[in-house]
């Protein structure tokens, strides 16, 4: 189990270095073909768009956690009854997706000033973006089996297939004129391409699984339910913290001023992204250990998650501290220098969140959704509120302490301590096992990012910056490593003498 649980993290972050390198090329290139103006619009399109995701109710994550649950069981009926149950109320979503997609487009013109782009193409859009999420619902299925068989290596590198795939067809196919239409064909085909592979291998790897009326059962639907309601808010939250400020900042200063913002929050998730994956992954560990009682282990899962988490964020803050500008330069070019602000007020909010990201899967897992849901909705609607109280005075810094200041007062005040108590874990023994021993690496890190500020000017260009990070890395790595041989080596020696 301990080897796939690796399996699994080595994958993900595989399949995010793949995204990561896609996305640097992939974010400045359709920029500087479609300019600020038409690359804004697209934003606020998906901002919108992202929202009818939350129609999967939450069931994508029930799949994933009652699918690890009865696997563990080894009880294949019950699989069948959660799987078919979910899939019938998917067909039904879909359907409501799709002509609701039709209505948006006969509508479009009455409810936005869409600019220059012809009304006849973003009727296009919006019918296309609709079908992109209903193919995208239904999927919810596949991937969602495939993540609760602990087989993310599979998940993960289909998706990495149809990016690679995503980028091939924006490099062959995005002019200027129809940009919009041509970035919607892709998504879709990209999309179809990646929920058909999953279906293959989820059929490869459960072949009991069947589709068939005779495993709808009200009491599965009750209970997977249940669970998908805080599943749902827990998504919900997730949209609103995510897709928000996109909106806001549309309506309020227009769709051109979403970049500079955008850049920002951008880089922040490809930074975030690989340790919230350790989340994902704890979440179906977590419900096979909760299967099997077994504490003990789930213990060492959170403690080393929570370390792992928390020393990454740090030293990317703290490298963004010094040398964000530089990267920004490196891979948009000038003229974004507020989005180096944008991306320290966004990292320091993560520096808190993203640990917490561990916490909330292992707990998801274990089957208390409940109030992390509610806590994390709060979250979200406070994000809302700060942010058009902030927007106007504040312009885009305003937006960004919007969404930093819920973020770091709810979870550091009251989600860490709700789930430390669930996981029987006293806040000094998690400061003494989690926090401390990330410290001094932190602190050697922060030690050469100052000495190499000062006393190496870095030029221009990928080079330089990829050479400071790799140092940094060094640095930071060999450090922790020194931290712990010295903690394992203390624990042996006590160990010893106690005996």
């Amino acid at each position: 189990m301990k080897h796939k649980l690796k399996i699994n993290l080595l994958s993900s972050w595989g399949d995010h270095a793949i995204g990561l390198m896609i996305g640097l090329f992939l974010m400045p290139f359709v920029l500087n073909t479609v300019g600020d103006g038409q690359y804004g619009l697209w934003l606020f399109i998906c901002s919108i768009a992202g929202y009818s995701g939350l129609l999967n109710m939450g069931f994508g994550e029930t799949i994933s956690r009652f699918v690890a649950h009865h696997h563990a069981k080894d009880d294949m009926n019950r699989i069948n009854q959660v799987v078919n149950v979910i899939g019938a109320v998917y067909l039904v979503i879909c359907t409501l997706v799709v002509a609701a997609a039709g209505l948006i487009a006969w509508l479009a013109p009455y409810i936005y000033d869409w600019g220059s782009t012809p009304i006849h193409e973003l009727r296009w859009v919006f019918l296309l973006l609709g079908l992109n999420v209903a193919v995208g619902i239904v999927g919810n299925i596949f991937g969602g089996v495939l993540v609760g068989l602990q087989r993310m290596d599979l998940e993960r590198g289909f998706r990495s297939v149809s990016g690679i795939f995503r980028l091939l067809m924006t490099l062959a196919f995005l002019r200027q004129e129809q940009a919009l239409l041509t970035l919607a064909w892709i998504f879709l085909a990209t999309t179809l391409i990646e929920n058909c592979g999953h279906m293959y291998l989820m059929f490869r790897q459960l072949p009991g699984l069947r589709f068939s009326p005779k495993f709808w059962n009200f009491a599965t639907l009750k209970e997977c339910s249940s669970f998908s309601v805080f599943a749902l808010l827990d998504g919900l939250a997730g949209k609103m913290i995510d897709a928000t400020d996109t909106i806001v900042i549309g309506v309020v200063f227009g769709s051109r001023y979403i970049v500079p913002y955008y850049v920002a929050h951008r880089l922040t998730a490809f930074i975030v992204q690989p340790l919230q994956i350790i989340g994902l992954v704890a979440m179906p560990r977590g419900a096979e250990l909760e299967a099997g009682a077994r504490d003990d282990r789930l213990r060492v899962l959170v403690r080393k998650g929570l370390g792992l988490s928390f020393l990454m964020m740090g030293g990317f803050f703290i490298g963004a501290w010094f040398f964000g500008g530089h990267v920004l330069d490196a891979w948009i070019g000038h003229g974004y220098a507020e989005s180096h602000t944008l991306l320290l007020v966004l990292l320091a909010a993560q520096v808190i969140a993203t640990p917490m990201h561990v916490l909330r899967g292992v707990l998801f897992g274990m089957g208390h959704v409940k109030v992390p849901s509610i806590l994390y909705i709060i979250e979200a609607f406070a994000n809302l509120g700060l942010t058009l109280l902030l927007v106007k005075p504040f312009g885009l810094l305003g937006v960004a302490l919007g969404t930093a200041i819920p973020i770091i007062l709810v979870e550091l005040t009251v989600m860490m301590p709700y789930a430390l108590s669930k996981l029987g874990y006293r806040m000094p023994e998690f400061v003494r096992t989690v926090l401390t021993p990330q410290v001094l690496p932190l602190v050697a890190l922060w030690g050469y990012s100052m000495f190499v500020s000062t006393t190496w000017p870095l030029g221009p260009g990928w080079i330089p910056v990829l050479l400071v990070s790799a140092g940094g890395g060094i640095v930071l790595g060999s450090t922790w490593l020194a931290v712990h041989a010295f903690n394992r080596s203390s624990t042996q020696r006590a160990v010893l003498g106690g005996t």
